[in-house]
């Protein structure tokens, strides 16, 4: 998923806990937030608390959130959000508190008995971190009867009418692959995938992290003991630099899908 993919992502995220898109553009969108998403992501509990107490009308706020970096800011006012950015981690984790795994079944029109073919989606984050962090998401369904990957599965999965209930005259087939093996074989692809990128920025943080670190043992180098400040500003070099890669479910679901659907993916 790309940094134009977070605007899909923002919307969806709104739509599904009840706020208002007021204006969608390429590039930024506004939300009218309601009561809950404002307590949730505005951090304005002193608001809060004053309202309650006295019985005041709610306002919740209004919130433009600039999604492509090449959108004149003298043009629109609003907050720009990316891949690291902290109101974006904010969403994830909101993400995870409020809808971290659903039950979803594409609702078809038939007058005969109809199979739905059951499928595990996961969004899953990726964190490359050292003293610089980047962001990916990568979206994933298996199959879980055949054992077919698809990448891409959200933007798939928006497209179709997808409901919390089946649909008359149709049925779901039991899987071959329970969640449980399913989520390790998406574990697998997912590792998988991050041994095929280009891990130059963990090299070039460690020659900064030695860059740093021998500058640090200059400073030193004429104690025969080594202080304890020392040992804290080398232990705290390996923290700011050392390259680490994290990956976490962001939500999932299983989906349950008509044979034309499938055949489309």
């Amino acid at each position: 998923m790309q940094q134009t993919d977070i605007h899909q992502f923002l919307k969806q995220y709104f739509t599904a806990n009840d706020c208002e898109i007021s204006e969608n553009h390429p590039g930024y969108f506004t939300v009218q937030l309601n009561v809950d998403m404002d307590k949730e992501l505005m951090n304005r509990p002193f608001y809060w608390h004053y309202l309650e107490a006295t019985g005041g009308e709610p306002n919740p706020m209004s919130i433009t959130f600039i999604t492509d970096p090449n959108v004149d800011p003298s043009e629109v006012k609003g907050e720009r959000i990316h891949f690291g950015s902290p109101r974006l981690h904010q969403i994830f984790e909101s993400t995870k508190k409020f809808g971290r795994f659903i039950r979803l079944y594409e609702q078809v029109h038939v007058q005969h008995n109809t199979a739905l073919h059951p499928w595990l989606g996961l969004n899953v984050r990726i964190s490359y971190q050292c003293d610089r962090k980047r962001d990916e998401l990568l979206s994933l369904g298996l199959h879980l009867i055949s054992g077919k990957i698809v990448e891409g599965f959200h933007e798939k999965a928006e497209q179709m009418t997808l409901s919390p209930g089946i649909s008359d005259y149709c049925f779901t087939l039991s899987p071959l692959i329970k969640p449980q093996s399913g989520l390790f074989r998406l574990k697998q692809f997912v590792q998988h995938q991050i041994e095929q990128q280009d891990h130059m920025w963990a090299a070039e943080a460690r020659e900064r992290w030695n860059s740093d670190l021998a500058l640090l043992d200059h400073f030193y180098e004429e104690l025969d003991e080594k202080p304890e400040s020392y040992l804290t500003e080398k232990t705290a070099l390996q923290e700011q630099y050392e390259p680490n890669i994290h990956v976490g479910i962001v939500n999932g679901g299983l989906f349950y899908l008509s044979e034309s659907t499938m055949q489309r993916l």
